[in-house]
């Protein structure tokens, strides 16, 4: 889906050189961003995201333990 999203001249310019950089494009810098904007706001990217939120979320751990999941530790006998 394609949307017009406007800059300043200045801005544009500032972004354009950041991707030549980075040896990628401005898709690529503009995908980076609104996926650390959705992540900031604690939406799921992904399925992937979306799965270990759901988990965390029936485990019952805060908001600010959802982003890495740990592996249980084994019970001794």
């Amino acid at each position: 889906m394609r949307k017009l999203i406007a800059f300043d001249d200045d801005t544009f310019d500032k972004l354009r050189q950041l991707a030549r950089d980075r040896m990628g494009t401005f898709q690529e810098l503009a995908d980076e961003a609104f996926a650390d904007l959705l992540k900031k706001h604690g939406i799921p990217i992904d399925l992937r995201d979306a799965l270990r939120k759901s988990a965390a979320e029936s485990r019952g751990e805060t908001k600010g333990n959802v982003t890495e999941l740990r592996p249980r530790k084994p019970r001794r006998r």
